[in-house]
């Protein structure tokens, strides 16, 4: 009777092989295979990110919307803030009130959007999670996404991933193992006009206005 051959077994943790010796089991783990990581920390890439694309403004630390999770580079629109503050109308971040600001009675009472949104970051190891996490956002601002430089040359990425990044006008800036950015590829240049005013978007801007105050 022939010996079984051995068994390739994937797991959790990487790969186990399988073999028979002496016609028992034995088990034997092999290395895995290390997960792609981006070489630097969300907020110092972003900075270098920002600064490569000439966005004005404060990158803000790692934000959620819309599901995803961004870094959202921001400037305060001053004239806007102080009449906020004349009239005491701090950030509203409550989705359903800001909905009512698109109601026609309620115009005159909504307050005035304090703050523009020059452009936003998804920082990942993996070019199709950064796209998905930058799209939402490309209605309303400038995006951009940030991978390790270690994906460029490979298949996936130069038949799909520039593909697609162009598709959107997503910009695609890769970073070293030093941390230091460079740009791989341009996204759109022409600022957004007119400016979508949904109450997704409005509400996306106060969440911001929100964040910004308690950075800057």
């Amino acid at each position: 009777m022939s010996t079984p051959a051995a068994v390739t077994k994937s797991t959790t943790s990487g790969r186990m092989v399988l073999e028979y010796v002496d016609d028992h089991l034995h088990s034997t783990p092999t290395p895995s295979i290390p997960k792609a990581q981006l070489p630097a920390a969300p907020e110092t890439l972003a900075v270098r990110a920002c600064e490569l694309l000439g966005w004005s403004g404060v990158p803000l630390g790692p934000i959620t919307l819309f599901g995803r999770t961004v870094v959202i580079a921001a400037e305060l629109l001053t004239e806007a803030h102080a009449a906020r503050l004349c009239f005491g109308m701090a950030p509203v971040t409550d989705r359903t009130s800001v909905a009512t600001w698109s109601w026609p009675e309620m115009a005159e009472f909504a307050p005035p959007r304090a703050v523009r949104i020059t452009g936003v970051l998804a920082l990942s190891p993996h070019w199709r999670t950064a796209l998905i996490s930058a799209v939402p956002f490309a209605r309303f601002a400038k995006t951009a996404m940030v991978l390790p430089d270690t994906m460029l040359g490979s298949d996936d990425y130069l038949a799909n991933c520039l593909i697609r990044a162009r598709q959107y006008g997503v910009s695609v800036v890769t970073a070293d193992t030093d941390g230091f950015v460079d740009l791989a590829l341009p996204g759109r240049e022409e600022p957004v006009a007119p400016l979508p005013s949904d109450s997704a978007v409005r509400w996306a801007h106060e969440v911001v206005y929100e964040k910004l105050l308690a950075t800057v």
